[in-house]
């Protein structure tokens, strides 16, 4: 292919896009294909000889489609949001143009200080304390500032790293030998409530700590007081607590722990603490929601994801450290084929060193073409449309009489269940029914969500987060709910 029939081929290309785009809600939003349909319909092997873009283009339509669950949807309620947008499509594409491979400053200055000062924008956007920023605002460099990882996943393992190295520096201060301090490594405890992401648990894993699973309050929040007890076990039993992660958001219900209460214990018993705001925290460039997230400016690490509900296409976690210092010197490795700049070093930043792999994408372009052609107006604009829909439908549900709400509705969020008096039969039969309500929703075909179990109980969770979705979109949801509903309970009734 060359450059004449890249043109035309690229046209053709964006058209397709732009016509998935334009007509996916006219298809179910889950794929209903059965596990293994692929094989039998793809080759065995690689072609030997090329094949032509026509030919391609004809199996995505009839091969891969079938197998797609379409997340850019406006139907589509499960999970959280993964947002796409034209604007971070085609910052995307420019990445995709230059290619590079950036884990150094002089793999390519641009992408490096682009990466930078996009990262101290949004920081700005959402309210972040200065400390986090890369520029102080007298133009120096700064010991915070933030970096562009996969995913939440990743951020939270690469502070555990981080928080590891800082525990066991403060442990050598203290006085205590190396041999100690190798030993001492299987005693560190890091904490997490039982709402935690699964990502805690991954990253205590990888990185061989002990970990210790508080169990959040009613609200599903972790407190100051669940988790100072926590440490008071663990330390009267020999072990060294050196990490926390509150959640600003939490998966299940949108929770936010007790920052302020946590932070106080973190900075008494010297913990790292990290806030992780993967899904809420977008909510945050909205001033409105800022006095929720008050404590977050005494944290050693915040993170979000703006390709879940800030019109950033995947794969972009955006990360930011209050000092760089325990982070750096954790995951810094210098060989002879990573030149070194020369002379003044300020602003140099090899972000290789603040991420688990070496290889690094362009990912600041999509983010930094969001930032300027939606406006910091226009991204509040998409996040409050949300929230509104969200307290619409809390509110049609409760109206509607069959419906408890079981969360408080305070983002795109709404976790809800049949009532019990609704339905005749002990726990395990309300347990069954929402459960089979799920079901009943999802064959439908019309939209798409996820149950969940809070504590045992079985509840509905629809996210509202659409980059394209209108308040149809979400009555079309009320309607497919209330219909469902009514079905299976008249099941239920039968037997």
């Amino acid at each position: 292919m060359d450059a004449n029939e890249f043109r035309k081929r690229g046209k053709e290309m964006v058209d397709f896009m732009a016509d998935y785009y334009e007509n996916v809600d006219k298809v179910p939003p889950m794929s209903t294909v059965q596990p293994g349909y692929l094989y039998s319909i793809i080759p065995q092997e690689a072609p030997e000889e090329p094949e032509s873009f026509e030919d391609i283009q004809r199996d995505i339509k009839t091969k891969i489609m079938p197998g797609m669950t379409h997340w850019q949807s406006s139907n589509f309620f499960g999970w959280f949001p993964c947002n796409s947008s034209f604007p971070a499509l085609l910052g995307d594409m420019a990445c995709s143009m230059f290619n590079i491979d950036g884990f150094n400053w002089i793999c390519s200055p641009a992408a490096t200080e682009l990466e930078t000062v996009v990262m101290d924008w949004l920081g700005k956007l959402i309210g972040l304390d200065s400390k986090f920023m890369a520029i102080k605002e007298d133009g120096t460099e700064g010991d915070g500032g933030g970096v562009i990882q996969g995913t939440a996943s990743e951020a939270q393992i690469v502070v555990m790293i981080a928080a590891r190295e800082m525990a066991l520096k403060r442990l050598k201060t203290n006085g205590m030998s190396n041999n100690d301090i190798d030993l001492a490594q299987h005693k560190l405890v890091a904490y997490l409530s039982d709402q935690t992401h699964s990502a805690g648990q991954k990253g205590a894993n990888i990185i061989g700590c002990q970990v210790h699973i508080i169990k959040s309050g009613a609200d599903f929040r972790l407190t100051k007081r669940a988790l100072q007890a926590a440490i008071r076990k663990d330390k009267s039993a020999g072990f060294i607590p050196f990490f926390v992660c509150a959640t600003f958001g939490t998966t299940n219900t949108t929770a936010i722990d007790d920052v302020c209460g946590i932070a106080d214990v973190a900075e008494s018993e010297y913990l790292w603490l990290h806030i992780d705001a993967a899904y809420a925290g977008a909510a945050l460039v909205c001033p409105e929601f800022r006095p929720l997230a008050r404590g977050i400016e005494r944290a050693h690490s915040f993170n979000f994801n703006p390709y879940k509900w800030m019109l950033t296409n995947f794969d972009c976690s955006a990360l930011w450290v209050a000092d760089s210092t325990h982070l750096v010197g954790a995951l810094s490795i210098e060989r002879e084929y990573f030149p070194k700049v020369k002379g003044a070093s300020d602003f140099v930043k090899d972000y290789r060193n603040w991420q688990l792999p070496l290889g690094r994408r362009f990912r600041a372009l999509k983010l930094w073409f969001v930032m300027r052609m939606y406006g910091a107006s226009g991204i509040r604009t998409h996040i409050r449309k949300h929230v509104k829909e969200a307290k619409w439908l809390e509110t049609q549900l409760v109206e509607d009489g069959r419906f408890e709400i079981m969360a408080p509705v305070v983002f795109g969020l709404v976790v809800f269940r049949v009532k019990a008096s609704i339905i005749a039969g002990d726990t395990d039969d309300v347990n069954k029914t929402n459960a089979e309500l799920v079901k009943h929703i999802n064959n439908d075909g019309r939209v798409f969500l996820v149950g969940t179990k809070l504590r045992g109980v079985h509840a509905l969770r629809p996210a509202i987060g659409s980059s394209r979705g209108t308040p149809d979109n979400t009555a079309l949801l009320l309607q497919v709910i209330k219909e469902c509903t009514t079905n299976v309970i008249a099941e239920h009734s039968k037997q």
